[in-house]
C-alpha cells in the first residue's frame, strides 16, 4: 500500500501512484499567477492569461520584452483562437513574432495593482503576444510559488520549461516503461517521475546472484536464491545417474559394516590376549621358566647365593625329568593332626567328619598365581595312594609334578576326553601357565580308570547369596562312607577329599563340622596357605588358632557358582571304553 505525500490518499500499486500524481496534482492543480483563477487545464490557463492579462502596459517595465509586435494583430488573434494548437500560424510573416509556450505566460508584475491596467481594463483590450526569455519567466514563477509546498513547487518549476502540448490526435510512448501518453506534456511529467526515482534506486546496495542475473533486496534473500541453484544442480546430477543415492547408501553401509567388523575383530583379539595372559596361555613360559625367574630375582636381591641357585636349578631339572614332585611344598599328616585335635577339643560339636589321609601341597615360586588346580589334584592323588583299590590305578607311588600333571591331561585329551575343553587350551598345557578346573580334573581321573562326578551348584540357595545346599550335599557325601547306625561324634572315613572349584580359585574339602545349633562348617585345605601356616596344625599348642584358617561357614562361601569333583569308585573296562569313545 502506497500513500500520497500531498493529499495522503492510499493507492495499491506504484503505477497507480504515478497516474494519481499526474492527474490529481499536476494536470488539475493549474492556477493563474495573476488572479485567483484555478482548476483549469493548461490550455485554458494559457488562453485566460493571454486574454485577461494583456502585457502591453508592462512593456516599459521589462527591458527584456520584445517590442516588435506591430502588424501582427491578425496573426495574434489567430494564435489566440488557435491556442489549443501550438503550431506556428501560417499567416505569420517574417516580421511577425514567434509564439511559444513561454510567450503565453504573463509576468509577475502584470498582476492587479502592479502599475498597469486593471483586470477589467485588460478584458476589453485586444490581447497581444510577447516573447520573454526563459530565465525571466522562471524567476517570476519561482517568486510566485515560494510559499508553496516543496513538492508542488518542484513540479511547477519543471513545467515552466515544457513544450506546448501537442494536438489531441498525437500519442507519445514512454521510453522507460512503454506507457502511452496523449500529449508530450503528460509524457514529460511521467518521465520526470522516472528520473526522480532513479537516483534513489541507484544509491541502494545491490545483491546480485553470482550464478544468474537476479538482483536480491538483501543478503538473506540472496543466500536462499543461491541455495536453490545448488539444490537444483544436485537434483539434476542425481537424476542424471539413476539409483546413485541407493548405490551411495549401500556403499556407506558396506563401509560401516567393514569398519565395525574390524573394530570387533580388534577388540576380540585384545580380549583374547588378555585372557591368554590371565590363564597363562600367552607363551610366556611354564612352571620351569617361572621357577628360574624367581630364583634369578632372589639372586639379584641378595637373598640367594649363585651357588645355591645352580644347585636348586639342578634339583628342579631332575624332578621334572622324573615326573615326581620334589616335595618342597608338601605337608604330611594334616588329617591325622585334625583327628587328634577333635578328640580332645570337640565340646561344641555334635559330629565331625574327616576324609582319608591327605597331604597338603601349597603353591611355590614356579606356579604362584595359577597352580591351585594342580596343587589340589596333588592333594587328591596323595589321598588316593592310601585307599584301595585306587592306589593300584596310579602309575607313580608319589604325587606327580605340575609338568607331569599337564602331560597326563594332554594324554587324556588325545584319548578323546573333553574335546571342547581341549580346544580351549589348543590341546596344549605343557610349557604354559594355563589354569585348570573341574573338567580337567575329571578328564585326568577318568583316563586313569577312576570314576568321578562333577556336581554343579549354579546359583545360591540361601539368604545373602549363600549355598546351604552345598553344605548339605557334603554332609551326605561323608555320611555315605560310614555305617547306617547313628554316627559317633568324631568320624574318620576312608573317603578321598572333595575338589571344590569356584571362579578364580579352588580348594580341597577334607572334613565337615556339625555344631549343636545345627549349623555346618567345612574344613578346607587351601593351596594359597603357606607350608609354615599349615604345619601349625601339627602342633597341639598352635592347632586351635591355625584351625581358624581351615574352617569355612556358609557366610564365607558367597560366589555365584561352585563345582565339586568327587571320586566314588573304580570304573570297569566297559565303562571306561564307553566314556573314551
Amino acid at each position: 500500500m502506497l500513500t500520497c505525500e500531498i493529499c495522503r490518499e492510499d493507492v495499491m500499486l506504484e503505477e497507480d501512484m504515478r497516474t494519481h500524481l499526474l492527474l490529481s496534482h499536476v494536470e488539475t492543480n493549474m492556477h493563474c499567477p495573476l488572479c485567483p483563477l484555478s482548476g483549469v487545464s493548461y490550455d485554458e490557463l494559457c488562453f485566460h492569461i493571454s486574454s485577461a492579462h494583456p502585457e502591453e502596459p508592462h512593456r516599459a517595465q521589462d527591458p527584456a520584452v520584445s517590442a516588435s509586435t506591430s502588424g501582427c494583430s491578425a496573426g495574434t488573434n489567430a494564435a489566440v483562437t488557435e491556442s489549443k494548437k501550438p503550431r506556428m500560424p501560417q499567416s505569420c510573416t517574417a516580421g511577425d513574432s514567434c509564439v511559444t509556450r513561454d510567450s503565453l505566460r504573463p509576468e509577475h508584475n502584470s498582476a492587479p495593482g502592479g502599475g498597469g491596467s486593471s483586470t477589467g481594463e485588460a478584458a476589453s483590450v485586444t490581447p497581444t503576444l510577447t516573447t520573454r526569455s526563459p530565465k525571466t519567466r522562471r524567476e517570476l514563477v519561482r517568486h510566485r510559488d515560494e510559499d508553496r509546498d516543496g513538492v508542488k513547487a518542484v513540479h511547477r518549476e519543471a513545467k515552466q520549461t515544457r513544450l506546448t502540448p501537442p494536438g489531441e490526435e498525437e500519442e507519445f510512448s514512454c521510453p522507460m516503461c512503454g506507457l502511452v501518453c496523449s500529449s508530450g506534456f503528460i509524457l514529460q511529467g511521467h518521465v520526470e517521475l522516472h528520473l526522480q526515482e532513479r537516483p534513489a534506486a541507484e544509491g541502494e546496495k545491490r545483491f546480485e546472484c553470482p550464478m544468474c542475473s537476479v538482483v536480491c533486496s538483501d543478503s538473506f534473500s540472496l543466500q536462499e536464491h543461491v541455495e536453490l541453484h545448488l539444490d537444483h544442480e544436485a537434483a539434476v546430477n542425481s537424476a542424471g545417474s539413476p539409483g546413485s543415492d541407493l548405490k551411495l547408501a549401500r556403499e556407506l553401509q558396506r563401509e560401516e559394516e567393514h569398519r565395525r567388523r574390524l573394530e570387533e575383530t580388534q577388540q576380540e583379539g585384545e580380549e583374547f590376549k588378555k585372557l591368554q595372559r590371565q590363564f597363562g596361555l600367552d607363551g610366556s613360559g611354564g612352571y620351569s621358566r617361572q621357577t628360574e625367574r624367581a630364583m634369578e630375582r632372589a639372586v639379584a636381591r641378595g637373598l640367594m647365593a649363585p651357588g645355591e641357585f645352580h644347585c636348586k636349578r639342578a634339583e628342579m631339572m631332575e624332578s621334572l625329568a622324573s615326573g615326581v614332585d620334589d616335595g618342597t611344598t608338601r605337608t604330611q599328616g594334616v588329617v591325622r593332626a585334625l583327628y587328634e585335635y577333635y578328640q580332645t577339643e570337640c565340646k561344641d560339636h555334635v559330629h565331625v567328619w574327616l576324609c582319608a589321609a591327605t597331604d597338603h601341597y601349597c603353591s611355590s615360586a614356579g606356579d604362584r598365581g595359577w597352580g591351585c588346580g594342580y596343587r589340589n589334584l596333588q592333594m587328591l592323588l596323595s589321598s588316593l595312594h592310601t585307599i584301595e583299590p585306587y592306589a593300584s590305578l596310579l602309575q607313580e607311588n608319589a604325587a606327580p609334578s605340575i609338568p607331569r600333571v599337564q602331560s597326563m591331561i594332554e594324554e587324556a585329551w588325545r584319548a578323546g576326553l573333553d574335546p571342547h575343553g581341549a580346544s580351549h587350551f589348543n590341546r596344549r598345557l605343557q610349557g604354559t601357565r594355563a589354569w585348570i578346573g573341574a573338567t580337567e580334573i575329571y578328564s585326568l581321573l577318568t583316563s586313569l580308570g577312576i570314576s568321578a562326578r562333577i556336581i554343579d551348584f549354579h546359583k545360591p540357595t540361601g539368604p545373602a547369596d549363600t549355598h546351604p545346599r552345598l553344605f548339605e550335599w557334603v554332609k551326605q557325601y561323608f555320611l555315605s562312607g560310614g555305617s547306617t547306625r547313628l554316627p559317633p561324634r568324631l568320624i574318620r572315613t576312608s573317603l578321598p577329599p572333595l575338589y571344590l572349584q569356584h571362579q578364580g580359585h579352588s580348594r580341597s574339602i577334607v572334613g565337615l563340622e556339625q555344631r549343636r545349633n545345627g549349623s555346618l562348617c567345612l574344613l578346607l585345605l587351601d593351596p594359597s596357605s603357606s607350608a609354615s601356616d599349615t604345619r601349625k596344625l601339627l602342633s597341639v599348642d598352635t592347632a586351635a588358632p591355625a584351625l581358624r584358617r581351615v574352617r569355612r561357614f556358609p557366610g564365607s562361601l558367597k560366589h555365584k557358582q561352585y563345582q565339586v569333583v568327587s571320586v566314588h569308585g573304580v570304573m570297569s573296562a566297559e565303562e571306561k571304553q564307553d566314556i573314551m569313545c
